[in-house]
């Protein structure tokens, strides 16, 4: 299969546990604690390594974290290669209330990044060997809006797909600039971009129009939730609905999406096909306790319902 790289600028020692219940002041004691290497284009590469795929983790990673981090990685038995900086990668925490079924989640916004770290991001991007690059996640304090153009631009030069997963300026700047092969945004990141509320069907497929039609993306997946997800490229539109499952986690749905559409792109599959395994590791990943991700037998149970044969062995898509 065509190798896969991720980039994630702002990953994060992703801990996960249980309380019974969470209340302000009082120590909240909890069980069943995990750690987990995440940030979007980390839980990017382990999805697609768990599918079959052949990819490469590449991330910033620094302070006393950042061999932290790095360590998850190896256990996880993931390809990867840390940029380093100065400042501690970030620790993120779940928390489930067993009481109510809720679940907590405290981000917080990543060590600042300099432009001196920026400068050899790019050169390390620039010597990146692969088809694919997705680049997955918020960009950390210090990072221009625009530099996953510059990492577009640099990828296109040397014939590289891009698979943009973002929000808020640095989406908008980037599908500005164009390029990107596909872009998944939520509803929520869809109506950002777009700059107003989209109320119905028609004005989310209006918008994702917009955005093939100004040659920001040639493929524009919207996820929507309970709503089901659609998908815009030229000529064709389609829109699926929700696979009814019952969530225990929102946390890596949308990052298992990408992987898996990404995985059937890149292995040459129709966009339509792709999109569909890309529900099915969206839906997956909400079956899920905390930051575990989407499972590859739930991924080929749950596509094969939706028209997607499984996939074979050595993560061959059949």
């Amino acid at each position: 299969m065509t190798r896969i790289a991720t980039l994630t600028l702002n990953p994060t020692i992703d801990g996960s546990s249980d309380a019974e219940t969470v209340q302000h002041t009082r120590k909240v004691r909890t069980a069943n604690e995990r750690f987990d290497p995440g940030g979007g284009g980390i839980n990017v590469a382990r999805v697609l390594a768990r599918l079959g795929g052949e990819v490469e983790a590449v991330y910033l990673a620094g302070g006393v974290t950042g061999p932290v981090l790095s360590g998850l990685l190896d256990r996880a038995g993931l390809v990867h290669r840390a940029i380093p900086i100065v400042g501690d990668t970030r620790v993120s925490l779940a928390v489930h209330q067993r009481q109510s079924g809720k679940e907590y989640r405290f981000v917080p916004q990543g060590p600042r990044v300099s432009e001196a770290e920026c400068r050899h991001c790019l050169d390390m991007i620039g010597r990146l060997e692969c088809s694919w690059l997705v680049l997955s996640g918020s960009l950390p304090p210090g990072v221009p809006d625009d530099f996953y153009s510059r990492i577009v631009e640099l990828a296109r030069a040397r014939q590289i797909a891009v698979v943009l997963d973002t929000s808020g300026m640095a989406l908008k700047t980037t599908l500005a600039h164009g390029g990107v092969r596909l872009v998944k945004p939520s509803l929520g990141e869809m109506e950002q971009f777009a700059g107003h509320p989209l109320q119905d069907q028609d004005q989310i497929i209006a918008a994702a129009q917009a955005v093939v039609a100004s040659g920001g993306a040639e493929l524009v997946a919207v996820s929507m939730g309970h709503r089901g997800a659609l998908l815009v490229e030229a000529g064709q539109v389609l829109v699926l609905p929700a696979i009814p499952v019952e969530a225990r986690s929102a946390v890596g749905a949308g990052d298992s999406f990408v992987a898996a559409m990404t995985f059937g792109l890149a292995a040459g599959w129709d966009s339509g096909r792709a999109f569909r395994l890309g529900i099915a590791a969206g839906t997956a990943a909400v079956l899920t306790p905390g930051t575990d991700l989407c499972h590859r037998a739930d991924v080929e149970r749950l596509a094969a319902t939706i028209g997607v044969r499984g996939l074979g062995e050595g993560g061959q898509i059949t």
